[in-house]
């Protein structure tokens, strides 16, 4: 069964740093600890991507990630095709869609067009919006949190917030391993958790992956 820890309001993200990665800049496969709010691993999520995809292009590349738990067993599957990023076009916005188990989709995640804001709105199997997500206009900060809000259809009622947390200095500046913590109603729907979590990835890849050809950029302005 999918997010089995159900009677939780919180999940943290730990990206684990790629010695690799770190020295040279060779793009690797992003791999995470999942925990709960008392430290205990949950889940354990990889990307499966092939080398040339990763290198060539960053940021910008379509992923499958895996979401498997402590036994090993996949029970949740991300997928993002390629889209270029840009919010000058529709056709350019993103989309994620979750699957659970593998190949039965429970949710997607969609880019909406925002001239200063990165948004998004969650939806369920059926494609009907349940909530929103809404960034700040500047996502890269120095030396503190970066929260990205989760709110009510009309937007006047935030529920929770994905936070891309501050590092510190050398782990933000040397490598792309990020950490987040994810926060929602403990009533929340359990396929809507799943979905979270999957918006959580896509925000990752969309602000703090490095781009294939700079290892020097993080986050910037929304534009």
């Amino acid at each position: 069964m999918l997010l089995e820890h159900i009677k939780i309001d919180q999940l943290v993200i730990h990206q684990q740093v790629e010695i690799l990665e770190a020295l040279i800049g060779f793009e690797t496969n992003n791999k995470y600890e999942i925990k709960n709010s008392l430290g205990q691993r949950v889940y354990f999520a990889v990307e499966e991507n092939d080398c040339c995809t990763r290198n060539c292009l960053g940021n910008l590349r379509p992923f499958v990630i895996k979401i498997l738990d402590n036994s090993g067993r996949e029970v949740i599957n991300f997928e993002r095709p390629f889209r270029c990023v840009s919010c000058c076009f529709p056709c350019c916005l993103q989309e994620l869609e979750i699957q659970s188990p593998p190949g039965v989709p429970i949710g997607y995640v969609t880019q909406n067009w925002h001239p200063f804001l990165p948004k998004f709105t969650v939806l369920n199997e059926h494609r009907q919006e349940v909530l929103k997500i809404t960034g700040p206009c500047i996502v890269c900060r120095c030396c503190s949190d970066i929260d990205f809000e989760i709110k009510s259809l009309n937007e006047e009622t935030t529920v929770g917030k994905i936070t891309k947390q501050w590092t510190g200095v050398i782990k933000e500046m040397f490598t792309d391993a990020d950490n987040f913590s994810i926060q929602f109603p403990l009533d929340l729907d359990v396929k809507m958790k799943a979905v979270m979590l999957g918006a959580c990835f896509l925000i990752d890849f969309m602000f703090f992956e490095r781009s294939g050809d700079s290892n020097t950029e993080r986050g910037g302005v929304w534009q």
